[in-house]
């Protein structure tokens, strides 16, 4: 019994690693990333191939995830795990600091709503379970587009027309967006006031899965409004300094629910790597 379980915990660490990567990989690769003799590797993966977690591509040489990894992780998504999870967590924060609390993952270029967890005196917002904003404009939508790559990004906000706005505040082309996620990665949290309705303000910070990616993040929407700095809103995202206090500390609570969240998943936030990553 004893034996088995360093055989397991390596085949693990083989699907980790399968998972994480968007192509299947050779064995050797395995073995390297891994730091596994190659014998126990090719033997690890025939377990895992017999057992349908593996699938081999003869012609190329490579290894990937098989159908039962699929199946698994459909299992995983039937039962609702992301929001059973969540729910208590952004009820506490949502009794704590006031607001309505959410729950979003990207759909596209688009901020989709998971849940939303509404105080004791409950606000009027567009906001709802199922609906879905253009995520440029929302919180919760560029907490996680500022841990994309840049390519992604890119490819999500190819012209003019993937910038629709509600307001006059917001975002309006690539350039703008690249600026606001530039400054909400190194602080690790995002914000908009007034980007989805006048008069209220929303802060959100990213939740991650166990491979560093954002998978959903938690926001509180507020009423607020920061005045007009009187800028171009293409040219300046500048708020009045009160503003920036209020977002800070209401940063502080967003910020631990979702570390909290992303911990009970399983997930781990990105290594910082003291030099921030320029988004182009």
């Amino acid at each position: 019994m004893g034996g088995d379980i360093p055989a397991l915990r390596r085949g693990l660490r083989v699907l980790d690693l399968l998972a994480q990567r968007p192509h299947p990989v050779p064995a050797a690769l395995i073995a390297r990333e891994l730091d596994l003799p190659r014998s126990s590797t090719y033997q690890l993966l025939g377990e895992l191939r017999a057992a349908g977690y593996v699938t081999y591509l003869a012609a190329e040489r490579k290894y990937g995830l098989g159908l039962a990894a699929f199946e698994l992780g459909a299992a995983y998504r039937r039962g609702d795990p992301l929001e059973r999870v969540a729910a208590p967590l952004l009820r506490g924060l949502v009794d704590t600091v006031g607001g309505t609390g959410h729950l979003g993952i990207l759909h596209g270029n688009e901020s989709l709503y998971l849940i939303e967890q509404r105080p004791a005196r409950p606000q009027t917002l567009v906001t709802d379970v199922g609906v879905r904003l253009p995520a440029h404009l929302t919180a919760t939508g560029r907490a996680m587009l500022a841990r994309l790559e840049p390519t992604h990004v890119r490819a999500l906000f190819p012209g003019p027309a993937a910038f629709p706005m509600r307001t006059a505040r917001g975002p309006r082309d690539l350039r703008h967006l690249r600026r606001l996620l530039k400054t909400e990665r190194e602080r690790g949290w995002a914000v908009e006031d007034g980007y989805v309705t006048a008069g209220f303000a929303t802060v959100a910070a990213p939740v991650f899965d166990h491979g560093s990616r954002p998978i959903a993040a938690i926001g509180v929407t507020i009423r607020h409004h920061c005045p007009d700095p009187g800028r171009d809103p293409r040219q300046s995202s500048d708020e009045p300094a009160e503003c920036g206090r209020i977002w800070s500390e209401l940063a502080v609570p967003v910020r631990a629910t979702a570390a909290a969240l992303t911990a009970t998943l399983g997930g781990r936030p990105p290594i910082p790597t003291g030099r921030p990553r320029r988004i182009t």
